[in-house]
């Protein structure tokens, strides 16, 4: 099983054995709007798929891992595990580099950052503190190769969610893994981009299903348990609710098994 180049909050290595399940057995073209780590794409390894994100950034180190992995392992090489290098690197104007600097600067801040976060202020500014680990591995060489393999024949796209499922069609298989609905007026982590995703999106998304569903389009979406989710897809789709563990917080107390809802 191919495993994703880059850790992303709300990946979903450990769903897989349940999204997998709920996955038809074939499909045409595979659209995942909101990429994030991209586990269940590269577990599917489809020939044909679209992968898109509004986080041109992601969608920029998407690109520089799958035309010019080896400038990536080379960065990546020769970025030490050191706090005074994170902050520096963490402060470059970052969007006037290559797609290749963008990767290895968003593999190595995700790798050393606190807990793997990415995290962005409203002027998109980085602002996610060093981390605590030991000796972290900062170039996956095994795994980028293969990734790079993985998205050569893929379309990647910086675009909304609705804009790039545009031409899903009958028997295509779409993934919405949004960011979620908060559980609390506390809980809410919406910051992958400066503009947040707030419950207006939700809506808008879910009326986006809704039209796949009537293309005939299959359509599969994770979220939170939260009432506004469950509200969302009381009629037309089929929610369950599957176990999951919560791995971001500050405090270790905070983390632990949760449960969140798939829906077809």
């Amino acid at each position: 099983m191919q495993k994703p180049f880059i850790r992303w909050v709300g990946g979903k290595r450990q769903l897989l054995p349940e999204l997998r399940a709920r996955v038809p057995q074939s499909f045409g073209h595979y659209f995942e709007p909101f990429i994030g780590g991209g586990a269940l794409f590269f577990n599917l390894s489809p020939l044909c798929a679209t992968l898109a994100d509004v986080n041109e950034r992601l969608v920029r180190a998407y690109k520089g891992v799958r035309n010019d992995v080896e400038h990536v392992i080379e960065l990546l090489h020769e970025y030490p595990h050191d706090s005074a290098f994170y902050y520096s690197l963490r402060t470059v104007d970052i969007d006037a580099r290559t797609d290749a600097e963008v990767a290895a600067w968003l593999i190595y801040l995700g790798k050393v950052g606190f807990n793997g976060l990415y995290r962005v202020n409203k002027s998109g500014g980085h602002n996610v503190p060093f981390g605590r680990h030991k000796n972290p591995t900062i170039c996956d060489v095994e795994t980028l190769r293969a990734c790079s393999a993985a998205l050569k024949p893929v379309e990647l796209l910086v675009a909304d969610f609705a804009a790039s499922v545009a031409e899903a069609q009958a028997g295509d298989l779409v993934y919405f893994d949004p960011p979620y609905a908060p559980l609390s007026a506390t809980s809410s982590f919406t910051a992958y981009t400066a503009s947040g995703f707030g419950p207006d999106e939700q809506r808008r998304l879910r009326n986006v299903a809704l039209e796949l569903k009537q293309r005939g389009a299959h359509v599969l979406l994770s979220n939170s348990s939260a009432p506004l989710i469950r509200d969302l897809y009381a009629n037309g789709f089929h929610v369950e609710e599957v176990g999951a563990r919560r791995s971001v917080n500050s405090k270790a107390s905070g983390r632990g098994q949760v449960k969140e809802l798939l829906i077809r």
